[in-house]
């Protein structure tokens, strides 16, 4: 979709063809390609922390009370962009569009701390610039086979019954057909083969202002002999992440960009690490952004024709947390 970077693609590909490792991270419109070669992640002011691989070091334990405060928007500007999607969604120009907002936030935390403390699948610290926690595999590869687990459709873990309750949620079960269908055909630009392996399963995640429950599938794919071993080909077929644009993508990106009037810049991009053999990468969301010294929490969801306006900037604010215990 976006051809800015190719040149750093296909650096990535002679880079995954030779066996060499890296970690690379790739910003929302695929503008900034980032790649890191072992050796340089040291010092490149990155902290990495993934099931895989990690460069973290041992830290202290967190002898603060943890004070985290959030500013969200009123539901009235909230509603301005949410509109314009619903009346995007009633035309036919899109029937999933994932709306996200930049909310204002205070805490005692440092970033490094947040980064340290938490508890995620994927953690990233960059250069006192963002970190994020992430619970979203995007791709994972594993000797020449391509897996990607969509996570759409969340709820309070204290509601009864939460997890039933999240599965026959009407708006949350279309909106995760449509995404589960939209990388389906998304792997099958690079994959043949490509099946549903589990559907519609529900991870728990711990946080300390709320316990969450989300809902994910996996979806496999034998990769196509052209793009085998090619990682920079493979992200720039698949990119943006359908699971944080909505579908179809074209179109749908071009609502997102009017309908949230901020720039998303790393927010909802991708970063991996590559082992040589495999790869195992990440959406990056519940993202924590510095400008300044002010920070932001980047959060949001997806709207469908369905969607009712006070649920959605629930979500959206239910999303602002840090999984810290």
């Amino acid at each position: 979709m976006f051809s800015a970077n190719h040149q750093k693609f296909m650096e990535m590909d002679e880079l995954s063809l030779n066996k060499v490792p890296y970690f690379f991270i790739v910003d929302f419109p695929a503008r900034n390609v980032e790649i890191f070669k072992e050796n340089e992640i040291e010092k490149s002011g990155l902290l990495i922390d993934f099931q895989n691989f990690s460069n973290t070091k041992k830290q202290q334990t967190l002898s603060k009370n943890i004070q985290l405060k959030s500013f969200p928007e009123t539901l009235e500007s909230f509603k301005i962009g949410f509109d314009k999607v619903q009346k995007n969604i009633r035309f036919g120009n899109s029937y999933l569009v994932n709306y996200t907002r930049k909310t204002k936030i205070e805490t005692n935390l440092t970033l490094e701390e947040i980064f340290y403390h938490s508890s995620a699948k994927y953690k990233v610290f960059y250069k006192d610039f963002f970190v994020f926690f992430s619970p979203e595999t995007f791709i994972k590869i594993i000797d020449g086979k391509i897996f990607t687990y969509p996570m759409k459709g969340t709820i309070d873990a204290s509601v009864e019954n939460a997890a039933e309750v999240l599965r026959n949620d009407i708006k949350e079960k279309a909106e995760h057909y449509t995404v589960v269908d939209l990388l389906r055909n998304d792997l099958s630009m690079v994959a043949d083969d490509v099946k549903v392996d589990k559907f519609q399963y529900i991870d728990f995640i711990k946080t300390k202002q709320k316990d969450l429950y989300a809902m994910s599938s996996e979806i496999s794919g034998t990769l196509k002999p052209e793009f085998y071993g090619k990682l920079g080909s493979i992200m720039e077929k698949l990119l943006p992440a359908g699971s944080i644009l909505g579908a179809p993508k074209p179109k749908t990106l071009e609502i997102i960009l009017d309908a949230e009037g901020y720039d998303r810049g790393y927010y909802t991009g991708v970063c991996g690490w590559f082992d040589g053999t495999n790869l195992d990468s990440c959406v990056m969301i519940r993202f924590i952004e510095k400008e300044g010294t002010q920070m932001y929490f980047k959060s949001g969801g997806g709207i469908t024709h369905m969607s009712r306006l006070e649920d959605e900037y629930q979500e959206m604010k239910n999303k602002i947390y840090v999984p810290i215990h």
